[in-house]
């Protein structure tokens, strides 16, 4: 016999699956698959292969989604037959406790993998970290945070590599940008966007003293060469340097660092890794370019607030989230209301819980992109 609170919870799996299912259409998705599918088979199909990469892409996505919302369909079928042999054995509840378990775990999955299909969002991600005001506080703080997305990623199974790391004069950074790659990296970061608030007892003041600091975070995607943003060489200035920092192995120590300087909009990017100058200088055009074409965004959704350029001030009464580890321990995000006091896993890189709230948040006001 299943319990009152199970068949509850079974009602509302299934509630939130149909609701799912209706706006995915499911039929729709099944005939653009062998549309997909059809193209693929053509014997032209790889004399353009920027167009075919793009259809692979697609293909990939859209056969997962169909696979993984078969699989849950599956699993409620196995979860009708746990309720028939409950009814008749008790020793099953334990068994339908544990596909119920992993329907919750799916159907959450599922509506992550629903919500995330915007223009950019299966791109690899830039994400870079600047301090606030407060000089060594707040760039211990920005390392602390650049720690903790690093952590997040090698959760995630993507790969990171340093772009640009300015060492701090005492301690932490001045600013450092990295760069993401795997799968949804950007889809799962692009809301991370804004001021990050830490609350603790400063390691830096000799009468243990609590500060408050703060630190921002940016996240672009890399854009591929098809996307059309227009570069004239005249509004480029591009300079070239030794590169400098605690980046360890991760920087070049030659000078094949570059800066490049986008002149009508003061946008400044660059990059200093272990390759070549001019690999550095293509990698810091896509970064020129991802940000260019988020300032065209900007101006088409006036709704999207934090861009390069245009965040808001890195103080009080602007942050996305606070990590308070004095008097108590909290790290809440103050638009989605989630909070947790594991502040120390938070830091070592658990911050799902955050993203995924994220995600479903700015899902329902219409802003995901």
């Amino acid at each position: 016999m299943i319990t009152y609170e199970q068949k509850q919870r079974i009602e509302e799996l299934r509630k939130k699956f149909n609701d799912i299912l209706e706006v995915f259409h499911p039929e729709e998705k099944r005939k653009r698959l062998e549309e997909l599918e059809q193209e693929s088979l053509k014997p032209d199909f790889w004399n353009d292969q920027r167009r075919a990469q793009q259809v692979n892409r697609e293909l990939q996505r859209t056969r997962k989604i169909i696979e993984d919302m078969d699989k849950i369909k599956k699993l409620f079928e196995d979860l009708e037959v746990g309720i028939e042999l409950a009814e008749e054995d008790p020793s099953m509840q334990e068994h339908v406790e544990e596909i119920l378990e992993e329907v919750s775990k799916k159907v959450r999955e599922f509506e992550l993998e629903l919500i995330l299909n915007g223009k950019f969002d299966t791109a690899n991600a830039y994400l870079s970290v600047h301090p606030g005001a407060g000089g060594t506080e707040s760039q211990d703080w920005a390392a602390m945070l650049l720690r903790m997305y690093m952590r997040w990623a090698e959760r995630k199974g993507y790969d990171v590599e340093i772009v640009d790391y300015q060492e701090g004069e005492e301690a932490g950074i001045k600013s450092a940008t990295i760069h993401i790659k795997g799968e949804m990296a950007y889809g799962y970061l692009k809301h991370e966007r804004g001021v990050h608030r830490l609350v603790r007892i400063s390691p830096f003041d000799a009468n243990k003293r609590r500060h408050t600091s703060f630190a921002s975070v940016n996240v672009l995607p890399e854009i591929e060469d098809d996307i059309e943003i227009e570069i004239r060489p005249e509004d480029i200035r591009v300079d070239t340097y030794r590169a400098s920092g605690a980046g360890g192995q991760y920087v070049n120590k030659t000078e094949s660092a570059v800066r490049i300087t986008h002149l009508p909009t003061g946008i400044v990017v660059t990059c200093q890794t272990e390759r070549s100058q001019l690999q550095n200088r293509e990698t810091a055009m896509k970064m020129l370019k991802a940000r260019l074409y988020q300032l065209e965004l900007e101006k088409r959704r006036k709704q999207i607030e934090q861009i390069q350029g245009e965040l808001r001030d890195i103080s009080w009464g602007n942050q996305i989230r606070s990590y308070v580890f004095h008097p108590y321990t909290m790290v809440k995000d103050h638009r989605t209301e989630v909070e947790t006091g594991n502040v120390e896993a938070v830091m070592d890189g658990e911050i799902d819980m955050f993203i995924e709230a994220e995600l479903v948040y700015f899902a329902k006001l219409g802003l995901n992109d």
